[in-house]
């Protein structure tokens, strides 16, 4: 199961989700398809884009949690 952890890096950053959608250029409801876990994909571009503004690695906003 993979987790995410972008309210956690958001909050790290002080940065709003509003102001990270406009940064990233996706729409605040994509965001929080994201934010939530309910999204079944995400672009490379989109996850570089997001790394970017919040000066992360992919790895600081995504994990993995084996099922039991």
């Amino acid at each position: 199961m993979i987790i995410v952890n972008l309210d956690v890096m958001m909050a790290k950053r002080k940065m709003s989700s509003g102001e990270l959608a406009e940064k990233v250029g996706i729409t605040q409801a994509n965001l929080s398809i994201l934010k939530t876990g309910k999204g079944k994909a995400i672009r490379f571009s989109t996850l570089e884009k997001i790394c970017e503004v919040l000066e992360c690695k992919p790895g600081d906003i995504l994990d993995y949690k084996k099922e039991k």
